[in-house]
C-alpha cells in the first residue's frame, strides 16, 4: 500500500524558525537605508510612478521561498511502499468425519441436518487456506470420501456431493468412522492433527468399540473434536421410505450419545459441542476455528521513494530568478 509522504530528518524543520527573523531583519534594514528628503515644494520635479522600486522587495521574497523550500528539502521527504510475505510455519492436518445415516436428513435444522452441516463445514474448510483437509463419510460402516489435501476445489466437491444413499450399511458405527479417520491422519508429518467427527445418533453400528479408536487417536497424537447434532427433544425425522421413493416423516425422540462423545473429546485432548440448531452449528465451527490456528509468519518490507530532490530544483530556479532581477531588472535598486 502506498503511505502518505513523511520526513526522515524532521529536526531540520526547526530552521523554519529563521524565516520570520530573516523577515524582521529585512524590514528593519529597508528601513534604515531609507533616506528621507524634505523640502516645501514639489514644483520642478519630474514625478514618475515607476512600481520597480516597490517590486524590489520581490527578490527577498524569492529568497526567503526558496530558502523554506530548501529546508522542506533537508528534512528528506519520501512515500513509502509496505509489501507483506506470508510463510506457513506450523500446518494443521484435518479429517471430518460426518455422520451419514438417515436420521441426519431430519428437519430440526434448516433444510436438514446434513445440508445445514455441509454449508457450514464448507465455510469452515474455505476459512483454513494453509491446512490439509480429508472427508471420511460414515453410517453403519465408513470409507473415505477424500484424503487429506491442500487442494480446497477437490475437499469443496466432495463435501457438496455427499448425500444419504442405501449403499452405505445403515446404523451409526462412531468407532468405525473414528479409526477411519485416525487412518488417514496416522502417517501425517503436521506438527498438529485434528478430528472434527459430528453425528446426530448413538454408536449401534460397527466392530470396533469408539473408545479403541479414541485409544488409536490418542497413539497418534491426534486430537478428536466431537459435534453432536440435533435438538433437544423430538424431531421431524425420516422413518420409512415410501414406494415413491420419498421418505416419510415423523417426530422421533433425539438420541445422542453425549457421555461417549464427551469422552473421545476429553481423552484425545478435544472439545464437545452440541449443536441444537444451524446458528449454533455456525458457532462451534467457528469456535473450532480460533482453537486451532495455524502458525504463519509474516515478513514485511518496506520501500521508500525520496522527493528531495523537486524541492531542490524548485528553490535553485527561485534562486536564479532573483540573482538574475537582481543583475538585471532592479539592478539600480538593490
Amino acid at each position: 500500500m502506498l503511505d502518505g509522504i513523511t520526513f526522515l530528518n524532521k529536526e531540520f524543520f526547526w530552521l523554519l524558525l529563521a524565516l520570520p527573523l530573516a523577515i524582521a531583519w529585512y524590514v528593519f534594514k529597508n528601513n534604515k537605508q531609507t533616506a528621507e528628503l524634505k523640502i516645501s515644494s514639489l514644483k520642478g520635479f519630474q514625478i514618475t510612478n515607476s512600481l520597480l522600486p516597490k517590486l524590489k522587495h520581490v527578490l527577498f521574497a524569492l529568497r526567503l521561498l526558496a530558502l523554506g523550500i530548501l529546508i522542506v528539502a533537508l528534512a528528506r521527504p519520501r512515500t513509502s511502499e509496505t509489501n507483506t510475505k506470508t510463510k506457513t510455519t506450523r500446518g494443521i492436518d484435518i479429517v471430518m468425519a460426518i455422520d451419514v445415516s438417515a436420521s441426519m436428513l431430519a428437519k430440526d435444522l434448516s433444510p436438514n441436518r446434513l445440508e445445514a452441516l455441509k454449508k457450514v463445514a464448507a465455510k469452515f474448510i474455505i476459512g483454513r487456506p494453509n491446512d490439509r483437509i480429508g472427508l471420511v463419510e460414515y453410517a453403519g460402516e465408513s470409507y473415505t470420501k477424500t484424503p487429506i489435501t491442500s487442494d480446497k476445489s477437490i475437499v469443496l466437491n466432495s463435501l457438496e456431493d455427499i448425500r444419504y444413499n442405501t449403499i452405505i450399511e445403515g446404523g451409526t458405527a462412531i468407532g468405525s468412522g473414528l479409526a477411519t479417520s485416525v487412518n488417514r491422519l496416522k502417517d501425517s508429518k503436521a506438527k498438529s492433527k485434528v478430528i472434527i467427527l459430528l453425528t446426530d445418533g448413538v454408536n449401534n453400528s460397527g466392530v470396533l468399540n469408539p473408545k479403541i479408536a479414541s485409544e488409536l487417536a490418542v497413539e497418534f497424537g491426534i486430537k478428536v473434536y466431537t459435534i453432536g447434532i440435533g435438538t433437544n427433544g423430538m424431531a421431524l425425522s425420516p422413518i420409512q421410505i415410501l414406494p415413491n421413493g420419498r421418505f416419510q416423516y415423523d417426530r422421533v425422540q433425539v438420541e445422542i450419545d453425549e457421555d461417549l462423545l464427551k469422552d473421545i473429546a476429553k481423552v484425545t485432548g478435544g472439545k464437545y459441542f452440541r449443536a441444537t440448531n444451524n446458528q449454533k452449528l455456525e458457532q462451534i465451527y467457528a469456535e473450532i476455528n480460533k482453537l486451532e490456528k495455524t502458525e504463519i509468519d509474516e515478513i514485511k518490507y518496506t520501500t521508500y521513494d525520496e522527493h528531495f530532490r523537486p524541492f531542490v530544483w524548485v528553490a535553485a530556479a527561485l534562486l536564479l530568478l532573483e540573482f538574475i532581477g537582481r543583475i538585471t531588472l532592479f539592478k539600480s535598486f538593490v
